[in-house]
């Protein structure tokens, strides 16, 4: 038997993630244990949780894997200070003191961490380090279906690549080309976050979702000033209109003077018909971008699979368009698509890559088990938790809870869904999930305000039987991991009148879209995650027994989590989710508990718990 742990950690959205004999056992992002939102310290309790869940201690661990050569980074934040001097010394001398302190020596850092597992641990030279596009490379290819694909890594920076194609076959990958820091589409598209008022590295979503309030006005004036984009999708930014390579902003006054407007600051600027355009316009911008990358690289390599990986690959958007796009036959996603994923592809890589293990497909199903990799609880640890935090419960048999939920979903009840193994990756998939009835025309308002506490603009995605996917919406392939975007089908729509089309930007929030409008956006597009019995059969009954009472086959799922807040990973967490928020129903694997049975001094003030996303 072989272990591999990956560990990715340092930038953003630490995690570990564990594969024995190259089977992927378990994996956990940081930030759910710590409940500190993209955590990027150290992730001593992710590497617990999947050390503990196999049984094993560090000093049994064969291999242990770092995403990333720290020595490579070090090499490319110095070229580039001394590329853009004087400019940047503030940004340097920030930095260096850190580097020189722990990242350089990283492999001591590390080796001093790991014995805080296991002081039995001595053994230096099990850690290795993988390079970070390799690692983001390895896991969308490793897990796929595919014997032979081309794969695609996109994401702001590693150590130099920003861009990276490769072609995958069998057990080895072959790295193509690289496209270098500074020049990023990630960063591009969090220049924009950065410009809109959202964070950086965990806002960018927000500026997908507000996108098709807008129109892309200034689309051109992107792809003409801060960006030249070559027929083969291969590009190079204008630097003159960014800060990001030495200073402590995205953009610069430039930037700003380019658009007409300075950035939107969000505690005190609204947002106006202006960003929804420029979010619309970058949207656009980035899609033309992947689509010549991908266009040019299917005729190029001849290959008819293509695996994306990269934070870039989480534009769900643009993944529907590559796919409409039809240069590939398939498409498959890394769900962990970010640096968290880093850590399994470091792991897989190792295992294939230098070890030279054989590696099995199966054309019908990936390796990532539904991505349910993280920590489960049984009954009787739930009755535990639940009893220690005050909770009035009823157990229920599996048949009863399900009828149950389904009758309390009819009524317009927002109900928590904790079961199984916890999701790798950003999305809630079925496990640590809010759950609504998609068709009810309040919803998507109310629970962005009354329970979530965000902008009410942000949509919400579907989880529909795979079976009934292509009566439902524009798409007949497995999206397992909510990547893909497709609009719903056009006997569903409800076309808008003339007094409708008027209307700007938030104000068509409010026109019913669809049968099914709370999880159909205002472009009648949705997010959406389809549910397949093998990886998550008690979420498959509870779509069915919906679709057998209702006629249909889909529930509105969003991550059970307030604004700022990590997806909750124990009982405990969600408990306090439920108690901070207007959620009517918690179930935690058999148990039910309603809010009006719950003791009212336990009831939480939750809004203000976390910071705004």
């Amino acid at each position: 038997m072989t272990s591999i742990l990956g560990i990715s950690a340092f930038y953003h959205d630490s995690a570990a993630a564990l594969i024995i004999d190259g089977k992927i056992i378990s994996a956990a992002q940081e930030e759910r244990f710590s409940r500190k939102k993209h955590d990027s310290r150290y992730p001593f309790n992710s590497i617990k949780f999947v050390l503990e869940h196999s049984n094993l201690k560090i000093s049994e661990i064969d291999h242990i894997v770092f995403f990333e050569k720290p020595f490579l980074k070090f090499e490319r934040l110095l070229e580039t200070y001394l590329a853009f001097a004087p400019k940047g010394f503030l940004s340097f001398s920030m930095s260096m003191p850190i580097w020189l302190r722990e990242k350089l020596f990283q492999k001591k850092f590390l080796f001093e961490k790991l014995k805080q597992h296991d002081k039995n641990f001595n053994d230096i030279n099990k850690i290795n380090f993988s390079e970070h596009h390799f690692s983001h490379a390895a896991s969308a290819f490793y897990p796929s279906p595919f014997k032979e694909a081309v794969v695609l890594t996109l994401d702001g920076v590693g150590e130099w690549a920003t861009t990276t194609v490769a072609v995958g076959k069998e057990n080895k990958i072959n790295m193509l080309r690289e496209i270098h820091f500074p020049h990023s589409i990630g960063l591009l598209y969090s220049a924009f976050t950065y410009y809109t008022g959202f964070k950086v590295n965990s806002g960018e979503y927000k500026v997908m979702g507000l996108a098709p309030y807008g129109q892309p006005k200034f689309k051109n004036l992107i792809l003409n000033e801060l960006i030249d984009l070559k027929d083969d999708g291969t590009f190079r930014l204008n630097m003159k209109y960014f800060n990001y390579a030495t200073g402590l902003t995205m953009t610069n006054e430039k930037f700003s003077n380019l658009f007409g407007k300075k950035v939107r600051d969000p505690e005190k600027d609204l947002l106006t018909q202006f960003h929804m355009d420029i979010a619309s316009s970058i949207q656009a911008a980035t899609e033309e971008i992947v689509l010549k990358l991908t266009s040019s690289i299917a005729k190029e390599t001849k290959i008819k699979n293509l695996c994306m990986a990269g934070g870039v690959a989480l534009n769900c958007v643009a993944n529907g368009k590559i796919l409409k796009n039809q240069s590939f036959e398939n498409i498959w996603f890394q769900p962990a698509a970010g640096d968290a994923g880093g850590s399994l592809g470091a792991a897989l890589g190792f295992w294939y890559q230098e070890l030279g293990k054989k590696r099995q497909t199966n054309s019908d199903s990936d390796s990532m088990k539904g991505s349910f990799l993280g920590p489960s609880f049984s009954d009787e640890q739930i009755e535990y938790k639940l009893k220690k935090v005050g909770a009035k419960y009823e157990k229920l048999n599996q048949e009863v809870l399900i009828t149950t939920i389904v009758n309390e979903l009819i009524k317009e009840k927002s109900i928590g869904w904790f079961q199984g193994r916890m999701e790798f990756g950003p999305r809630a998939l079925g496990s640590r999930s809010i759950i609504a009835d998609p068709r009810s025309d309040k919803m998507q308002k109310e629970l962005n305000l009354k329970v979530k506490f965000r902008e009410s603009f942000r949509p919400f995605a579907p989880s529909i039987l795979r079976e009934d996917l292509n009566d439902w919406f524009e798409l007949n392939v497995d999206s397992p991991y909510m990547l893909l975007v497709a609009n719903v089908k056009k006997n569903i729509q409800i076309p808008m009148n003339e007094k409708d089309k008027k209307l700007f930007g938030i104000e068509k929030l409010n026109i019913k879209r669809s049968s099914i409008p709370a999880v159909t956006h205002v472009d009648y597009s949705a997010r959406i995650q389809t549910v397949h019995k093998q990886t998550n059969p008690k979420y498959y009954k509870l779509l069915q027994k919906f679709k057998d009472v209702t006629g249909c086959p889909l529930l509105l799922n969003t991550s059970l989590n307030v604004r700022g807040e990590p997806i909750v990973c124990l009982v405990e967490d969600a408990f306090r989710c439920f108690m901070g928020t207007n959620l009517d129903i918690l179930v935690c694997e058999n148990f039910i508990l309603y809010k009006e049975k719950q003791n009212k001094n336990l009831f939480k003030n939750y809004i203000n718990k976390f910071e705004k996303d």
